[in-house]
């Protein structure tokens, strides 16, 4: 038997939790791992800042199976919108090496989560002080201070994609 990889399924938009449930109840047997990568970002929720949880990749489910033609022919049974990622049906693109090495020095192995990061600016640059961002200053294209958030770029489903991670900046110093 193949080693488990991980695949991409395609979903509705808002729908990625409900698809991973049901891949989880209908598929155990195909799918050993089901999930949906999260970040966390602070959202001001009735004049306090609090930290939730949104959708890394909305609109993708991330599934590991050593069997992603049997996957492909069972999501037939998930009573909504869900599709393989493939360049054709009969070849699926797995995540590559390099994909699923940077989803695991960002997020946190068990609950799948980018956990927020805290930084400070000096003069025109960004400097992460503490959570996973750390020492990747270079992959920042954007900061939203008011939104406390840092858009990314990065190699993800074989092309270029802008993700979006929380980051507080707490200070900014001018030089």
């Amino acid at each position: 038997m193949p080693k488990p990889r991980l695949y991409v399924i395609q979903v509705m938009g808002g729908q990625e939790e409900h698809t991973k449930a049901l891949v989880l109840k209908l598929l155990a047997d195909v799918a050993s791992d089901c999930y949906t990568p999260a970040y966390e970002c602070a959202r001001k929720v009735g004049g306090v800042w609090r930290r939730v949880s949104r959708t890394l990749f909305p609109g993708y489910v991330f599934v590991e199976t050593s069997d992603p033609a049997g996957l492909r022919d069972r999501l037939g049974e998930i009573p909504a919108f869900a599709r393989l990622l493939g360049a054709s049906d009969e070849s699926f693109l797995a995540l590559t090496d390099d994909e699923v090495a940077w989803l695991n020095a960002f997020a946190n192995v068990e609950t799948h989560v980018v956990e927020m990061s805290e930084g400070v600016i000096e003069g025109d640059r960004i400097l992460v002080t503490k959570g996973p961002l750390k020492g990747h200053e270079g992959l920042i294209r954007k900061v939203d201070r008011h939104k406390r958030l840092a858009e990314l770029e990065i190699g993800m489903f074989g092309r270029e994609k802008r993700v979006r991670i929380g980051l507080e900046i707490v200070r900014k110093r001018s030089e």
